[in-house]
């Protein structure tokens, strides 16, 4: 057992046994969440080939060639511990695993990614490329024969069909991966994070078990669950925020996750205004089928987090909560009609938001909607009319860390010299932490023993500072996590 005691007099007096730690005049702040994650994706990217400062898919496809090229050369592989491949070969000897890269960013390119291209650079070996927002998926024409998939000319593939391949490329063995979440989770501690919701895009209560019993406990997880395990869920009595047991209060089930549209990056957010080539994008669960849904989530006990990126997708999204008369989550909210901003509020429906997205996709929705980008990520105007907020990355989308979320929320920029996006839809400091702490903001007597501890004021420290804020320690549930030592 640890404490923490203030430096005053009145400090309360503490049993003999107990560990004493002296903070030596730190700041200390409620443990951060972070609201959206793919931990599991979060965790095959950091061990996977970078493409995230590819300019053009001339440039990405050059970043392959020289991979593949220096591995030829030096005879290094891209297997569990070479952390730029997957194993999705058969085993056998001489078999050639599939080449993975991450992170690209295809619409703010000049050129167009090209079945073509990538073959010509790729010499045989199976290469699948994974964009930045996971909705879309380049191959080659030896990873389409490889697993099973027909492309275009463009070699490319989006939504569904690009989901169920990332899921593919990430059937590693459990050992491999469970080593690379418990190195994230340490990761995500480091930066004071205390708690994270998953939505993995699998039954992920059964690889969080394995996981904790493995020695996993970094973090608090709850679980979401997806529409096509539902009545599995519902079979097996669970529902939104039961703990589950065996996980020593680690794990709790979450919410119900519902995807309804695409992505910026691939022009599939369903949007009121056209993108340039004259498609408003995809609505992917019909209205009907999203009403069913939050009625049956309503029935079994599940808080919803509708997918929605789109100013119309948000649109969909509210009217089903109103008629299913259930509260819940937009998840992104990334482009919202002012109309929409108090439905939010009067629904009871948070605004899960990922405040980094709006630096990363600031020039796609630019060269989308000239001057008509007002809408976008619009923070503070969600805020002012009564919506709450919960911060999140997205991770692997953006940084597993809630210091980059909240220094985007405040700043709007990044730390690159560029000016601030839409000042106007900042928040403040104090909020943003609000908003990152499941609306706890600051510590108070009786709250969970959940704690981050700062080197720096988090109000008043310059922006740099804030953006990269370092976390002496983190604590959860009174156990140090982070730091402590």
């Amino acid at each position: 057992m640890s404490a923490i005691i203030p430096s005053r007099q009145d400090a309360p007096a503490v049993p003999a046994a107990t560990r004493v730690v002296d903070l030596d005049g730190r700041y200390v702040i409620p443990g951060l969440w972070d609201e959206h994650v793919h931990m599991t994706q979060w965790a095959l990217a950091s061990n996977r080939m970078d493409l995230s400062d590819a300019g053009s898919a001339r440039e990405a496809a050059a970043v392959v060639g020289s991979h593949i090229a220096g591995s030829r050369v030096t005879g290094a592989g891209d297997g569990f511990t070479g952390g730029t491949g997957v194993s999705s070969g058969t085993g056998a000897p001489g078999d050639v695993q599939t080449l993975v890269g991450v992170g690209f960013r295809d619409a703010v390119w000049p050129d167009l990614p090209s079945l073509g291209l990538l073959d010509g650079v790729t010499r045989g070996r199976p290469t699948a490329l994974i964009s930045h927002d996971l909705h879309c998926v380049w191959l080659n024409s030896a990873a389409a024969q490889r697993y099973g998939v027909r492309v275009d000319a463009d070699g490319l593939l989006r939504e569904d069909p690009a989901f169920a391949l990332t899921r593919a490329l990430g059937r590693l063995p459990d050992a491999v991966v469970d080593k690379w979440v418990q190195q994230a989770g340490q990761a995500a501690a480091a930066r004071g994070v205390v708690g994270i919701v998953d939505f993995e895009m699998t039954w992920n209560r059964d690889a969080w078990l394995r996981r904790i019993s493995g020695g996993f406990a970094a973090l608090k997880v709850e679980a979401g669950v997806y529409p096509q395990d539902l009545d599995r869920a519902v079979a097996e009595g669970l529902r939104t925020g039961l703990a589950v047991a065996g996980s020593g209060g680690l794990l709790t089930v979450g919410p119900l996750k519902v995807l309804i549209d695409g992505s910026l990056n691939t022009r599939t957010a369903y949007c009121v205004d056209p993108y340039p080539n004259g498609g408003h994008g995809l609505l992917t669960v019909s209205e009907p089928e999203l009403l069913a849904l939050l009625v049956r989530a309503r029935q079994a006990g599940f808080v919803p987090a509708v997918h929605a990126i789109g100013d119309a997708a948000n649109r969909v999204a509210l009217d089903a909560f109103e008629a299913a008369g259930i509260a819940g989550r937009v998840e992104h909210a990334q482009f919202v009609r002012s109309e929409d901003f108090a439905r939010f509020g009067r629904l009871g429906v948070t605004a899960s938001v990922q405040p980094a997205h709006a630096l990363d996709d600031r020039d796609a929705a630019e060269a989308n909607w000239p001057g008509r980008t007002d809408r976008s990520f619009p923070l503070r105007s969600l805020l002012a009319a009564g919506a709450a907020l919960a911060l999140g990355s997205d991770a692997p989308v953006s940084l597993l860390d809630p210091w980059t979320a909240m220094s985007a929320a405040t700043a709007r920029a990044r730390q690159d010299g560029r000016g601030p996006w839409h000042a106007e839809q900042a928040l403040t400091r104090q909020e943003a932490l609000t908003a990152s702490t499941r609306g706890r903001g600051r510590l108070r007597a009786g709250d969970p023993a959940d704690i981050a501890v700062l080197d720096g004021d988090p109000l008043t420290v310059p922006d740099a500072e804030f953006a990269a804020m370092p976390v002496a320690a983190t604590l959860l549930a009174g156990r140090f996590t982070h730091g402590g030592q």
